[in-house]
């Protein structure tokens, strides 16, 4: 299919946008649908997060193929792969409810054999498919400022881009059904070690009688810059954005991050690639999520190490001393 125009507010195929999964990055967003001149209808199994989007503009739907009746192309932004499977393919499945050549738009992260049965299920059923997990957060997602990583047929992108630009900077093209999501495990396993990284640094710096804001205007300029530190620094002050200086309220939760690891070790195991750091981080934030970081940003990682380092602190005489 080529890329012909249409009206913003038709999703891309005579009709709506149809947004499954309304939480605190769908229901940015969809409202930024909305705000481009998008026909949006959602649906969220949490009553409160549909209302809370119908605020937004978002049409509510009884069910998810209520939203998807009708609509021209569907959204999904779910919590892991067997929901977006269960949404496509399983009873009241969206894929039987609409209506055929729909454009379906996972956006959701997850494993990417998932991804891929995913696809392949929506083309089964006579539809068109395009994965599109995001970078960004739900800073980025309420800033329409999130990175899009594509993975889809070459002749979906112009209409895949048109329905994503209103809600991101910038759209990636990474390569057939289930690029994207490895764009996105690939992306995240350096996020996580870098951020591991750079909170070690800080927690050095501060038993080196070092200040976070000189460590931060040393390594910001030099060979240790990075977007855990610049855009996400896990400590208050250099960074005013970054959760630090809000006690660490997620803009990318420690459970999603311990989530996103997971599937990159699973990656690494099933392509057989050698690799220590990632599954170490992953080990780290499973832990950590389950525990103090449930609920904060992953910059908070920060704080279980200081916590490790304490019980390791050495107990004798201090070097040097008599």
């Amino acid at each position: 299919m080529t890329g012909t125009a249409h009206s913003a507010g038709d999703g891309g195929n005579g009709g709506g946008v149809a947004f499954i999964g309304l939480g605190n990055m769908g229901a940015p967003m969809a409202a930024n649908l909305v705000a481009a001149g998008h026909d949006v209808t959602g649906f969220d199994l949490v009553p409160e997060l549909l209302a809370r989007a119908g605020e937004g503009g978002v049409r509510p739907a009884g069910s998810a193929a209520e939203a998807v009746a009708g609509a021209g192309t569907v959204i999904t932004m779910l919590p892991g792969g067997r929901h977006v499977l269960d949404c496509y393919r399983g009873e009241g499945g969206v894929l039987a409810a609409a209506r055929p050549g729909t454009l379906f738009i996972d956006c959701s992260t997850i494993d990417v054999a998932d991804a891929r049965a995913a696809a392949e299920a929506a083309v089964a059923a006579g539809h068109r498919a395009a994965d599109a997990p995001v970078s960004g957060g739900v800073v980025g997602a309420t800033a329409a400022k999130l990175t899009f990583m594509v993975g889809a047929e070459e002749e979906l992108l112009p209409e895949v881009e048109r329905v994503l630009a209103p809600m991101g900077a910038r759209v990636v093209h990474c390569g057939a059904s289930g690029a994207g999501q490895a764009a996105k495990v690939c992306n995240n396993m350096i996020l996580g070690v870098s951020m591991i990284a750079v909170s070690e640094a800080f927690v050095l710096g501060e038993r080196l009688g070092l200040s976070h804001r000189a460590l931060f205007d040393v390594a910001s300029t030099a060979s240790g810059q990075c977007w855990a530190l610049t855009a996400n620094c896990p400590v208050p002050g250099p960074v005013p954005a970054s959760p630090a200086n809000r006690d660490y309220a997620p803009g990318f939760a420690s459970a999603l991050m311990a989530k996103d690891l997971g599937l990159a070790v699973e990656a690494l195991k099933a392509t057989g690639t050698a690799a220590e750091l990632g599954p170490h981080a992953a080990g780290l934030y499973a832990a950590f999520a389950e525990g103090a970081g449930a609920d904060r940003d992953f910059s908070a990682i920060i704080n279980a190490i200081r916590e490790r380092s304490e019980a390791d602190a050495p107990t004798g005489p201090e070097p040097g001393g008599g």
